[in-house]
């Protein structure tokens, strides 16, 4: 199906409506929003004299709806200046411009007799051949398309996207009974490919693949809960990061959807799956009852399972509510003696075979816990899909979990799952048992760099289709290493392309990563024709290793620290001046010596979701990595373009003082970070490093030459330092900025003016450097750098004196 998707209509503009109407935005596609006509005046359009008939009456509810969506934290759109592509409208005087769009997506209120009358109007206005699609989250595809035009039928499914629109990844495709194979190909490349998202085909089953599983999870912990008499603290400790779920956890999750969100969708399937093993469990424990008819429905009422509440000093805490009193009460610190055995290890994946094996409460939650899912799972085959892989993607996109359920059994061994379902009185389907009788030993398996998965109907080991534009290094990291130390594990992406990934815990910058670094670049000039920088870790890296500073301060090594320094940034510019070319493939945190790496790159290829920039303010310090002289650099670059070089450097210079990061990759370009015409960005992560491949191999292929060092930056010398020594004294004058504060950002001001040169002047990069150097190691002799430096270490906050 060669389709182009230029223009889309959305179809109710609520805060799912208003979130896709702002991803397709995101992506560069024309929208039209339309949603119904208020019935009456409100206060405001009364006291200014309008009418039912005036057109920003008629068109209030949209507009209000679209400007709440724009103004929420986390923001729903890259850029502020992509809601420029988003138009909105009514139902009555704009329904007829859908006739103009290539898909067509309702987002109405969940009720089947009010979408049929919403389809029932469009087709009187829809052109043949356009996709239309419902974002319902439960309602049978097939009950909406009944009575329509078999056009109409042919291009209708539904198109589940999971809120936030733009944060969360599953994509969930479900055919109507008359929809068109070549209309599922399409949406489910699209959804991957132009969407960024993990799409997913499911069968029209009552809440699909991802609600289905995800609400049977949080339903299974709540009448667990109160069966092991545990609190609501120790669910969400061991719900959390350490089995790679996000931070909200189980209940402070609810507490954001909303109490009322669950009960529908749990309510929907009780209604709805009378034959399902686990009914009993969809139905609601007493203790949720009395919160909804207290309406303690969690963030849009103020309280949940959490409050937040005042002391009588007017210090905010957060409550939790005590679910055998029904009371709220002062949080109390879970600990378990099994989470202690797991601080060790860094992969979550290597984490479930201790957990399940803890002797404590938390082994006994854990083995109770996924006995249920993994039995529930299994059955779930071929009811809502006939691949278990993407019972695992949905729960991956959808839920943020880092693994999914086959994938953790998998972790914990198939047959040690089944000894543990056993004991917990579960039952898996037969289908696993005749695999592991058939001697298969795992549902999931890599060759040849390709992932598998045990095929149920077929009863054999398939190829996970859809891979073949994704390079994904966990499959090729042990068959294709070139070179491994302790910080990184350099790989053969193929075709000449050689990738560094960082190994270090959170992607920190160290002597290992900045050696293994130098080695990558001198592997690829002797037998390579690019490099890549990447990892598929949750941040690419948030910054050099600070508790080396911090040592080397505390004990004044400073000669140390001082190579230290300069062997960080000699690295970076061997990222600048190689023979080969280098790639960056910056995503989430990109912060510090991540954000420098990137700067230095000759190209970066970045995910949309990086949130970049130079933090080093943050622990007292400058950026000592290149950072700040690159930003001198690219501020003399602009000079050319701008009268006045003085606001062009100051931008600059505020960009690093007030430790800006960007929430988006396209708003780094604002920052100056990534360059128009240089730097792209990737919507969809599991592309990103093979595009920065395929960007490496063109570059190396065009005749690649290494650049020339730079002699010819511009510094202005006393006359941009006069400026900001004037700024700093003023902010310091008015509270705005503390004593040190002034100190660090007058070391910064040093360096980007090059120096109290007497006229404007040309240097080389080495020279910003080399003041850069030397204004980093003067801040790591103040003791209030050195409390910066170990507060930041001792919470992974910013500290301001």
């Amino acid at each position: 199906m060669n389709k182009h998707i230029k223009k889309v209509a959305v179809i109710g503009s609520g805060i799912m409506g208003s979130g896709i109407a702002c991803h397709f935005a995101n992506i560069g596609v024309e929208v039209l929003l339309l949603d119904i006509v208020p019935r009456e005046l409100n206060d405001k359009e009364k006291a200014k004299g309008l009418t039912l008939q005036d057109k920003v009456v008629r068109n209030r509810m949209v507009n209000d709806s679209l400007a709440a969506a724009l103004k929420s934290k986390p923001s729903p759109i890259y850029h502020q200046k992509f809601a420029d592509r988003i138009t909105t409208g009514n139902l009555e005087d704009d329904i007829a411009k859908v006739s103009k769009v290539d898909w067509i997506i309702e987002v109405v209120v969940e009720r089947l007799d009010i979408k049929k009358i919403v389809f029932e109007n469009l087709e009187k206005h829809r052109t043949p051949g356009t996709l239309i699609t419902s974002n319902t989250s439960g309602i049978p595809i097939h009950f909406m398309s009944e009575g329509r035009s078999e056009d109409f039928q042919k291009h209708f499914c539904g198109t589940h996207f999971f809120n936030p629109a733009r944060y969360l990844k599953l994509f969930e495709i479900i055919p109507g009974p008359k929809t068109s194979p070549e209309v599922l190909d399409f949406l489910n490349g699209y959804g991957e490919q132009f969407l960024g998202k993990t799409s997913v085909v499911a069968k029209d089953t009552p809440a699909f693949i991802g609600n289905r599983i995800g609400i049977f999870s949080i339903q299974s912990l709540f009448h667990m809960v109160k069966d092991m008499g545990m609190t609501v603290e120790e669910v969400d400790k061991l719900t959390g990061p350490v089995i790679g779920r996000p931070k909200s956890a189980t209940f402070r999750t609810v507490d954001v959807v909303g109490l009322d969100t669950l009960v529908h969708v749990a309510n929907g399937i009780a209604d709805n799956c009378k034959e399902d093993e686990k009914l009993e469990l969809f139905k609601l424990p007493s203790f949720i009852n009395t919160m909804m008819e207290n309406k303690w429905l969690g963030s849009k009422t103020g309280q949940g399972f959490y409050k937040k509440s005042k002391d009588d000093k007017g210090k905010t805490e957060i409550l939790t509510l005590d679910l055998d009193t029904m009371e709220y009460r002062s949080s109390k610190r879970a600990s378990f003696a099994t989470l202690e055995l797991t601080k060790t290890i860094d992969k979550v994946a290597d984490r479930f075979k201790v957990l399940v094996a803890g002797k404590d409460k938390a082994g006994e939650f854990y083995r109770k816990s996924f006995a249920a899912l993994f039995a529930y799972v299994s059955h779930r085959i071929p009811e809502i899909t006939d691949e278990l892989y993407k019972i695992d993607d949905a729960m991956k996109a959808g839920f943020g979990w880092e693994h999914g359920p086959f994938q953790i059994w998998d972790a914990i061994g198939i047959e040690k799952g089944l000894e543990i379902m056993k004991a917990e009185g579960e039952t898996p389907a037969a289908w696993v048992n005749e695999m592991v009788a058939a001697g298969k030993k795992s549902f999931y398996s890599v060759k040849e760099g390709a992932s598998f998965y045990y095929d149920i109907p077929k009863k054999s080991v398939e190829k996970i289709p859809g891979q073949d534009s994704f390079i994904i290094l966990d499959n090729i990291r042990k068959s294709k290493e070139v070179f491994k130390n302790s910080g990184v594990v350099v790989e053969d992406l193929g075709d000449g392309i050689l990738n560094v990934e960082f190994q270090s815990k959170m992607n920190t910058i160290g002597g290992d990563v900045l050696a293994g670094l130098n080695k990558a670049i001198d592997i690829a000039e002797k037998d390579f024709q690019g490099l890549v920088v990447g990892n598929q870790a949750p941040n690419f890296s948030v910054g050099a290793n600070i508790g080396m500073i911090f040592m080397m301060a505390v004990e004044q090594e400073y000669d140390e620290l001082n190579m230290a320094i300069k062997m960080f940034q000699d690295t970076m510019m061997r990222m600048r001046y190689s023979a080969i070319p280098t790639v960056s493939a910056p995503h989430g945190m990109a912060l510090g010596g991540g954000c420098e790496l990137s700067l230095h790159a000759d190209k970066v290829v970045a995910a949309a979701e990086t949130y970049i920039g130079l933090v080093e303010f943050g622990v007292g310090v400058i950026p000592g990595g290149g950072g700040s002289k690159e930003f001198a650099l690219r501020a003399q670059d602009l000079f050319h373009k701008n009268d006045v070089e003085l606001n062009v450097l100051q931008e600059y210079f505020l960009t690093i003082g007030m430790a800006k990061v960007s929430t988006s990759a396209y708003e780094a370009y604002d920052l100056g970070i990534l360059q128009h015409g240089k730097d792209i960005v990737v919507v969809n992560k599991d592309r990103q490093i093979a595009t920065a491949k395929a960007h490496a191999k063109l570059m190396a292929e065009a005749g690649y030459t290494q650049p020339v060092k730079r002699k010819d930056i511009k510094v202005l010398g006393k006359q941009a330092l006069g400026m900001f020594l004037v700024g700093t004294d003023s902010m310091e004058d008015s509270n705005y900025i503390s004593e040190h504060d002034k100190k660090i950002a007058n070391k910064l001001a040093y360096v980007m003016a090059g120096g109290d040169l007497s006229e404007p002047t040309l240097v080389t990069e080495q020279y910003l450097l080399d003041l850069e150097r030397e204004a980093f190691l003067s801040l790591c002799t103040e003791r209030k750098t050195l409390e910066r430096i170990q507060h930041m270490l001792k919470t992974g906050k910013p500290l301001r004196n």
